[in-house]
């Protein structure tokens, strides 16, 4: 290659690119780009109210008024709604500019109530910055200002105060665009427009408190913040959410060593700012009145307080006594330091069966196949389901999903046993009865259109356990056919428990199929003596009810590290109190690898302490000394096996976009999958999926989230209710071949005909005592009272 054309090539100039003038600066912009956008870059600051940069600009609040040089001359367009142009002339501090802005302050101010003493926005309310910055300096009104009830609950969660809406669009755009919920809406017109719900239909989204994250004055509030502190009594740190495995980025904000709110935090690669209502509001659990805060020891059939001496003591004895049948079951709830020191200890104990997982995921063994990205997911052409419903159970992965499918970049083909909250942005919707997923992956990629689809280019795959009430073999089975058939595929696993895949890279992933069912099969046979929960609640989450139930009542002795005294904690013989989030520093990592930081707001609440710390004490209680004292030697032991951290700049990236790291796991084959026969037709398939509010502690503990579950009930096919002969709400017997319960029977389209779906969790019957480990599906029968 000749020397002219290295250089041609080292100089080529990027198509896309323009460069505009912004106040007699040069700026370089991208074609399509809003001048606003561009510069924001720069330190021109354009005041606005409507435009949110994640959100379709639609030029409400004509704040954002520039000047641009025009073939006829300087005119003032609205910087939101004007793209950039190659050349283009832009001034935002011209004396026309000005008084253009301050009009449209003083419009805004004219109903508005000057009421920010008493406003949750005070002191971090555009409005208020913006009247002192671009305002006029007084209002020439004096006549009566508009009056509203206020403020209105439109939700459990959020407040509506609508004297001091400006009507800028935001939250009714992002429940429409973003959320895909549209039930806040504009009503009257003129001088009475004003935002508000439908009627008797309250604002219940997942995602409402983002409308209060990005609502520019104080209209809309949440309830568990009201009047709870100023902003400048805050103080925050960046952190990142592990309500589920998604990894949201957050500020952890605290007042008086309390913390009071959550706010997201835009990571491009992972939420864009956003957060589901459960990772938002479910701080309160962290200063419930509910908190184990000092050890506990049984005594005969009580749990008492003692010191941490003598708990680690007795612990160490019960560990020591147990011959080295002992197990551990959890990790996923705390950090990867967390779950790395645990490993340790169990290495140096040789405690060969531990899970971090409840019965309830998918092998570890998904890691090995290639891995994709959330980004990569929301960029390819094809993304195949075969997934829970992402809505319920990773909700912001939803929005990146949703959002892929509605700009055009996606295509979803979703396999599914029961609609989901993506059902319906789905290209193509396969449904299928339980233990028949196989034959439905097989179907499908069989079919021509979707073949064509699949060769356009990458194909990510979602894939996680889509029920509980069906074996994890089939939905790998079918998870290896697709892999096996289709070109350029990737797998992002949908593992909901917050830092699963942190725990099981670390070191808690089962070996030699000694998994969560098995660790509890051997408590059954007397050949585990010891049980080690870390975080986690069997009789609670595992699916298989009548198996926890067998193996708490044969294991010796039970050893608790939690920070709540939930049904498994009050079984044990140690309760040793753990630290909770906001309480500790660390890492955690997401379903795509991703590895961020944890960080501490408060002081752990009592004497707990965090689990690298217990972990730790206690092997040195068994005589087994791990010689770390911080979380920092702790972290750099930890990394030492992880050479994709071994980076200079690894402590810079994992307080931003955090580094992916790609997980090393086993490539074994699939466990068998026992052939499902053909279903009864007087028997339902059982399908049982999580959702977002239900009895989990974190849920249950915080006091604005604990009335917005529902209660169990069975859901069939409308022309199946009508099989059954009762009406929608009435009792029913729901009955397998190990257990009965009944439930309110209501008809629902989203369900398969022939299926039967309970949610799983949720207050009243317990929807396990119908599931058992060693059944690969579960029929029903549904019979009235």
């Amino acid at each position: 290659m000749s020397t002219t054309e290295s250089h041609d090539e080292a100089t080529a100039v990027d198509p896309n690119a323009v460069n505009i003038t912004i106040n007699g600066r040069s700026v370089s912009a991208v074609k399509g780009e809003m001048i606003i956008a561009a510069a924001d870059r720069t330190a021109d600051f354009i005041p606005r109210f409507c435009y949110h940069p994640r959100m379709k600009p639609v030029g409400m609040c004509r704040q954002c008024l520039v000047e641009v040089e025009g073939p006829r001359g300087p005119m003032m367009v609205v910087s939101c709604m004007t793209p950039v142009a190659d050349g283009q002339v832009v001034r935002t501090d011209t004396d026309q500019v000005k008084q253009a802005q301050e009009g449209v302050l003083e419009l805004l101010l004219a109903n508005h109530p000057l009421d920010c003493p008493v406003c949750d926005k005070g002191g971090e309310c555009p409005l208020q910055d913006q009247a002192f910055s671009h305002g006029p300096g007084e209002s020439r009104y004096v006549e009566e200002k508009r009056h509203y009830e206020k403020p209105i609950p439109i939700s459990d969660l959020v407040f509506l105060d609508r004297e001091r809406c400006i009507l800028c669009d935001r939250c009714t755009r992002f429940a429409n665009e973003v959320a895909g919920d549209p039930l806040i809406s504009f009503t009257h017109r003129g001088n009475n427009t004003q935002v508000l719900t439908f009627p008797d239909e309250p604002f219940a989204s997942y995602f409402s408190g983002n409308t209060v994250q990005i609502c520019p004055v104080g209209a809309l509030t949440a309830q568990p913040y009201r009047f709870k502190a100023r902003p400048w009594d805050l103080e925050e740190r960046e952190s990142t959410c592990t309500t589920c495995s998604v990894g949201c980025r957050i500020a952890v904000q605290s007042s008086r060593d309390e913390l009071v709110r959550y706010q997201g935090v835009d990571s491009d690669p992972v939420n864009w700012g956003w957060l589901c209502d459960r990772g938002r509001f479910n701080f309160q659990s962290v200063s419930s009145d509910d908190r184990v805060t000092t050890p506990h020891v049984r005594d005969g059939q009580t749990l008492v307080e003692t010191t941490w001496v003598d708990a680690l003591s007795r612990a160490a004895q019960l560990i020591s006594s147990a011959s080295g049948k002992v197990a551990l079951l959890g990790g996923a709830r705390g950090t990867n330091e967390d779950a790395w020191a645990w490993a340790q200890l169990a290495d140096l104990a040789k405690f060969k069966m531990r899970d971090a997982q409840m019965g309830d995921g998918l092998p570890a063994r998904v890691f090995s196949y290639p891995q994709a990205t959330i980004d990569a997911a929301c960029s390819a052409p094809t993304i195949i389901l075969l997934a829970p419903d992402l809505k319920e159970e990773l909700p912001v992965l939803y929005l990146r999903v949703r959002d892929a499918v509605e700009k055009g970049r996606s295509r979803i083909v979703e396999i599914t046993s029961h609609d989901s909250g993506l059902t319906k942005y789905a290209w193509k919707s396969v449904h299928h009865e339980p233990g028949h997923q196989l034959d439905a992956v097989r179907a499908t990629l069989a079919d021509t259109d979707i073949a064509a689809q699949l060769a356009k280019g990458p194909v990510v795959v979602i894939a996680g356990r889509s029920s509980l009430a069906e074996s994890e073999a089939n939905i790998m089975a079918a998870l290896d056919t697709i892999v096996g058939s289709v070109a350029h595929v990737s797998v992002l696993p949908a593992l909901r428990r917050g830092n699963v895949r942190g725990a099981l890279s670390v070191g808690l992933a089962p070996t030699d199929g000694n998994d969560a069912t098995h660790i509890l099969k051997s408590a059954v046979t007397g050949d585990i003596e010891c049980l080690v929960l870390l975080g986690s609640d069997p009789l609670s989450d595992h699916p298989d009810a009548d198996l926890v139930r067998r193996a708490f009542a044969s294991v010796r002795n039970i050893i608790a590290v939690d920070m709540f005294m939930n049904q498994s904690v009050q079984s044990a013989s140690v309760v040793l109190p753990a630290a909770a989030f906001g309480e500790k520093n660390g890492t955690t990592t997401n379903l795509e690898g991703r590895v961020t930081n944890v960080a501490q707001k408060v002081t752990p609440r009592g004497t707990s302490r965090p689990d690298w710390m217990i972990a730790i004490e206690l092997a040195h209680a068994l005589g087994r000394d791990i010689p770390l004292t911080r979380v920092e030697e702790v972290q750099a032991h930890m990394m030492t096996s992880i050479p994709q951290m071994q980076t200079e700049n690894v402590a810079v990236a994992l307080r931003r976009n955090g580094i992916v790291v790609p997980t090393v796991a086993s490539a074994a084959s699939s466990a068998a999958v026992t052939p499902v026969g053909t279903r009864n037709s007087y028997e339902f398939r059982l399908v049982s999926g999580r959702k977002l509010y239900d009895k989990a502690t974190g849920t249950t503990a915080s006091r604005s989230l604990v009335n917005l579950a529902d209660s169990a009930a069975v859901y069939v096919h409308p022309q199946d209710l009508e099989r059954i002969g009762k009406s929608d709400g009435a009792s029913v017997r729901v009955s397998s071949s190990s257990g009965a319960i009944a439930l309110p029977v209501h008809a629902s389209s989203a369900v398969v005909r022939g299926t039967a779906f309970v949610p799983f969790n949720l207050a009243g019957a317990d929807v396990r005592e119908l599931i058992r480990h060693d059944q690969a599906v579960t029929d029903v029968r549904i019979e009235g009272i």
